[in-house]
């Protein structure tokens, strides 16, 4: 059976001693008044929760599945699953970070981010469940009218009814403007909406009192294509006037889909039969609510992927000292054994590595990304905020995207490391890898993800975002280029960075004269940007520890950090150069193939 630690003393290095997050967070008024201490014993209980609650359901869950009721549409969660989600909301869990004008506590979104890694390393399917509120939330936060705030946002927070996004429909997939549901207006200001939606991870269950559905549907005098969509407020129950669930409404679950993964969130085909409900926003400006919703779900994808890398590492590091399986190519290792732990042997060390350094560095981008949201949304000074923003915009789809294929990387080179019994559904492996698959496909797949980081977030601009992370990279190659024992971290990324111009600017002119040329070379772009961004923050740890380290730091954490930065610059971050000579190869060699498709 497999087993989870949550990785506290690696987040508490990442936030205290790699991006001082607290300093940070000093800054904005509402968290002026936070500090370590508290952060730390809310992460510790978050950890609790998570091992103890969440992580004994996984494997049954994934097991057990979800059912339907196909005469009365009611979806079944595993057995354990609505307990669970009880003492979630019991204890706090779901209103953590939400906004205290909604009875939220306020904290800040950092501890929020850490607390679902660890939810996600327990259990990702559970965690889907309240994780896709948090975007229905922010939508509704955003772009909600008051009544609508007051009639939803105090039971989202507290995670009494949960939310879903109702986006994707049987003839498309990310391409909404050809989407069919209609919307209907009537007198009393609601609509009337119809239509079918697919794909709807937790679109129907038994673990809340309410579902929120947040849908995109057309109005019937929209214009065509993506301009014409509307969002709209769907809820299961209506909502009566004194705040409670009503009669139901006219969506219902019509199927569960039969997936690879995840089997313990109930992703469902949704039926909307002259359901009832009122729109988020402006006429056809549904685009607007459903891109919040998006970007919260891109970053949160991001880190189900986090957390299945850390809880596979974790399991095939403890496995790797345990097997013993012949003897090291060097000599004997375990004089007292018929043969050596597999450790020894260099290429389980590499497999391991990849996942610990893909974990680690994920983590890093991850919390980063975290505080620069929370100073987009709420930072005193407006240019902080367009900043934060303009870079957050920009390392979205390599949270999105970086993090996930590395995480099925990762999750698959752990599963290696148990050989056979990686394939034998008990040792719990095989159910990462199935789980991390699916998050390289939703909310985007990653090929959209790189299309979206080339040619909206850096070409669209020039490459101004770009050059703006290429200065706190020049920075730190200005502040260590002489000291000899950060040199084989600053090197590589002084060299990216100053690559990554040329390469750039040689995408966006070919791309200019045919843009098949973006499509083309944006995957390879993508993780050539996704290593740059993680060499800046390996280098940075390296940093920190190095200077534990001299001060006289003896704690064997800081050795294990360059060790590992080490291990990322010499045997992973060297695919950007095969990345960018794939990607100048262009778009002919994909797209002259009529007789080899044919």
């Amino acid at each position: 059976m497999p087993s989870y630690t949550p990785p506290l003393r690696d987040m508490q290095f990442v936030m205290h001693e790699l991006l001082h997050v607290v300093d940070d967070l000093k800054t904005l008024p509402q968290h002026a008044d936070i500090d370590v201490d508290t952060v730390n014993a809310v992460l510790e209980e978050g950890g609790k929760f998570a091992s103890e609650v969440l992580f004994p359901l996984n494997i049954s869950g994934d097991t057990e599945g979800c059912t339907i009721d196909q005469s009365t549409h009611a979806v079944t969660t595993p057995k354990g699953f609505k307990e669970a989600y009880a003492k979630y909301v019991e204890a706090g869990w779901a209103a953590l970070a939400g906004d205290p004008q909604y009875g939220g506590q306020g904290l800040p979104l950092v501890v929020n981010q850490m607390f679902y890694e660890m939810l996600n390393s327990a259990n990702q399917a559970w965690t889907m469940y309240p994780g896709l509120t948090h975007g229905a939330h922010a939508a509704l936060h955003a772009h909600g009218t008051d009544a609508q705030k007051a009639s939803y946002l105090h039971k989202m927070t507290s995670g009494e009814w949960t939310g879903t996004m109702c986006l994707t429909e049987p003839h498309c997939g990310t391409d909404l403007g050809l989407m069919r549901t209609k919307a209907e207006a009537l007198p009393d200001g609601t609509y009337k909406i119809t239509g079918n939606k697919i794909f709807i991870s937790a679109g129907e269950h038994d673990m809340a009192g309410n579902i929120i559905h947040l849908v995109l549907a057309r109005l019937t005098d929209a214009p065509p294509g993506i301009k014409g969509v509307s969002l709209f407020i769907v809820p299961k129950f209506h909502v009566n006037a004194d705040g409670s669930p009503g009669e139901r409404n006219g969506i219902y679950c019509g199927g569960l889909e039969h997936k690879m993964g995840i089997h313990g969130n109930s992703t469902c085909q949704m039926v909307l039969d002259g359901a009832i409900g009122t729109m988020v926003g402006q006429p056809n400006k549904g685009m607007q609510g459903m891109f919040v919703m998006m970007n919260a779900a891109r970053l949160g994808v991001g880190n189900q992927s986090l957390g299945l890398t850390e809880v596979a590492y974790q399991n095939a590091l403890a496995y790797a000292k345990d097997r013993i399986q012949m003897r090291s190519l060097s000599g004997t290792k375990a004089k007292d054994k018929p043969a050596d732990p597999i450790i020894v042997h260099p290429d389980v060390r590499k497999m391991l590595l990849t996942a610990k350094a893909y974990a680690e560095g994920g983590r890093a981008l991850a919390t980063y990304c975290s505080i620069l949201l929370e100073k987009e949304i709420s930072h005193p000074d407006e240019k902080v905020r367009k900043d934060a923003g303009e870079m957050l915009a920009m390392l979205t789809p390599i949270v999105k995207a970086f993090i996930t294929d590395n995480g099925w990387t990762a999750t698959s080179s752990c599963m290696q490391v148990f050989g056979g019994h990686g394939f034998i559904k008990e040792w719990g492996m095989e159910q990462f890898v199935r789980d991390a698959r699916i998050n390289m496909i939703y909310e985007g797949t990653n090929t959209i993800q790189s299309l979206d980081l080339l040619g909206r977030k850096i070409l669209s601009n020039n490459g101004a975002t770009l050059r703006k992370f290429g200065k706190l990279i020049a920075a730190l190659v200005e502040e260590e280029g002489v000291n000899e024992k950060m040199a084989e971290f600053i090197t590589p990324i002084a060299v990216l960075g100053d690559q990554m111009t040329k390469f750039t600017t040689e995408i966006g002119f070919k791309g200019f004269q045919n843009p098949d040329e973006v499509g083309a070379a944006a995957v390879d772009y993508l993780r050539v940007a996704g290593h740059m961004v993680f060499g800046y923050f390996w280098a940075r740890m390296a940093q920190v520890a190095l200077r534990e380290i001299a001060a006289g730091n003896t704690d064997p954490f800081y050795v294990a950090k360059i060790q590992t930065a080490r291990f990322y610059f010499a045997k992973l971050f060297p695919e950007t150069a095969t990345l960018m000579r794939t990607a100048r190869t262009g778009a002919k060699v994909l797209m002259d193939t009529d007789a080899a498709l044919a």
